[in-house]
């Protein structure tokens, strides 16, 4: 499914080319159909370090065990498990200890949400949509968050489209904890740029232009897709 992601990339150096002079017949209406957008804080859990370090099996011999768990049973409540003191499970401690100071610790940042109906009868694979922030007193400010999105959907039929990212909304929206999402003074948007079907076609909004974003493209496609469904570009 994600293959469609690299019909754009035929190379990182001077091979790149971009495929989009195939054509989708009755483009403008193949796109999504936005229904509904927010963005909210969010702490992005970092992932579950799997340490590799197995339980200690404190004491090897069955007999020794059995006669360790018979001798437990009749200790006062509170009694120090004797296994804790073995050498394989202080070692086993320590490098627990050391692997969750390294872990990667939960990240603050901000999730940008859309709500899509697909309203093709292809079944789109790879979306490219953004954010806007507008202000009406500056009209040249607009701020764009941008992202590339894997997700399979039907024709018919909607889905949540989410992604996280560390930039916060534009400069005139509040994005301190416990204010409102924005100020009535600030406009939000959401737009689909570029939907890939997995066909092989593609639908690009007329006014979007790939080689503002190939740069970052490149680089959020650099590394082998994992179980997220949007990077940022």
């Amino acid at each position: 499914m994600r293959d469609l992601l690299f019909l754009l990339l035929i190379s990182t150096t001077s091979m790149f080319v971009v495929p989009q002079q195939q054509p989708v017949p009755s483009a403008e209406s193949f796109s999504l159909e936005v229904m509904e957008f927010r963005w909210t804080r969010r702490r992005q859990p970092a992932e579950k370090l799997d340490t590799g370090i197995p339980q200690p099996s404190a004491m090897t011999n069955p007999a020794t065990r059995l006669y360790e768990r018979s001798t437990r049973v009749n200790q006062p409540r509170g009694e120090r498990d004797l296994n804790a003191d073995t050498l394989e499970a202080r070692s086993a401690e320590m490098e627990r200890n050391v692997q969750e100071a390294r872990a990667p610790k939960p990240v603050d940042g901000f999730a940008y949400k859309v709500k899509v109906r697909n309203s093709s009868p292809k079944v789109a694979d790879v979306v490219f949509w953004e954010y806007q922030f507008n202000d009406p007193a500056n009209p040249g400010a607009t701020t764009r968050r941008q992202f590339l999105c894997s997700v399979r959907i039907e024709p018919d039929k909607t889905k949540d489209i989410q992604a996280f990212s560390l930039l916060a909304p534009g400069n005139s929206v509040n994005a301190t904890p416990g204010a409102a999402s924005s100020p009535s003074t600030v406009q939000e948007k959401a737009i689909i740029n570029r939907v890939e079907y997995v066909d092989g076609t593609i639908w690009r909004r007329k006014d979007w232009n790939f080689g503002e974003i190939r740069q970052n493209y490149l680089r959020a496609v650099a590394a082998p897709w994992g179980k997220e469904m949007c990077r940022v570009l």
